[in-house]
């Protein structure tokens, strides 16, 4: 189920003064995924809450006290990427079929979500993002093969990785919700570098298909960086000020989700390398 407290962010300036384990308890999101269960967590950063559900029979997506709602999305939009087994979302009346790295977004006023594997033994594991919505755009569906596949990177750089995007101005129409993934090719262990900032939007990374690798993801502002380890199927709270990327032990797959003042991806204030503290 949902936590019952809100994940609150410290200023930049508080941030730094915190040790290892606070790190961890302020942004990191961990157990999202267990057999049979739903967790999510609502956080201050654009109101986003992450959540993962792993259902064993058909689960109903539960509201919550803060939405301050009847259903949980009367006033809030929904994004789901399925990074398990074959599954299927019931909304709107109608089945979805959300197979292995599809994404299904779900419009405002959807009263009803249910999330359902299509077989026990091998369970979807439905990875989700909601924030605040404004109005209600249609259900859809997008496949990995129709979400843009940009190729960035090289190899010299230990980067080379492909960039699917699914929710954003050019794919599946959002209030403010932007959803996307980035595989790493095998050989490859860098995302997002050289780093960014946006201070119009706020985004938070998980990381999937690691295995028994653990990455690195470097936050906080350029000049008072910090570092936090994660293993597989975790999540990171990325606030507007801090910097987000990773470098693995080996390739993995991560989703980038974020909310805010606007949905254009290139929206980014690049930081140098060479001015990272």
């Amino acid at each position: 189920m949902f936590d019952n407290s809100i994940r609150r962010m410290p200023r930049p300036s508080d941030t730094a003064a915190l040790n290892t384990q606070q790190l961890r308890d302020t942004f990191l999101v961990t157990h999202l995924f267990a057999p049979g269960e739903l967790h999510g967590v609502f956080t201050d950063l654009d109101r986003l809450v992450v959540g993962g559900v792993m259902p064993l029979k058909p689960m109903e997506l539960p509201n919550h006290k803060e939405t301050g709602r009847a259903y949980f999305l009367e006033r809030r939009e929904l994004g789901a990427i399925n990074i398990g087994g074959p599954g299927a979302v019931h909304a709107g009346g109608k089945t979805y079929s959300v197979e292995r790295q599809d994404c299904i977004y779900l419009p405002m006023e959807t009263k009803s979500v249910v999330f359902e594997s299509k077989d026990a033994k091998n369970p979807a594991k439905f990875y989700f993002l909601s924030c605040p919505a404004h109005a209600a755009h249609p259900i859809a569906v997008m496949k990995p093969k129709d979400a843009l596949p940009v190729a960035l990177g090289s190899q010299a750089a230990a980067n080379k990785r492909t960039i699917y995007k699914y929710i954003h101005t050019g794919g599946i129409r959002s209030c403010q919700l932007v959803m996307g993934l980035t595989a790493l090719e095998e050989g490859n262990v860098w995302n997002s570098f050289p780093p960014h900032t946006h201070w119009r939007r706020t985004e938070i990374y998980l990381y999937f298909d690691l295995g028994d690798n653990v990455l690195a993801h470097f936050m906080g502002e350029p000049h008072q960086t910090r570092n936090l380890f994660l293993h597989n199927e975790q999540a990171a709270l990325s606030p507007a000020w801090s910097i987000h990327c990773g470098c693995g032990t080996g390739n993995y797959k991560f989703i980038w989700g974020m909310a805010g003042e606007n949905q254009a991806f290139d929206d980014m204030d690049q930081v140098k390398p060479v001015d990272l503290v």
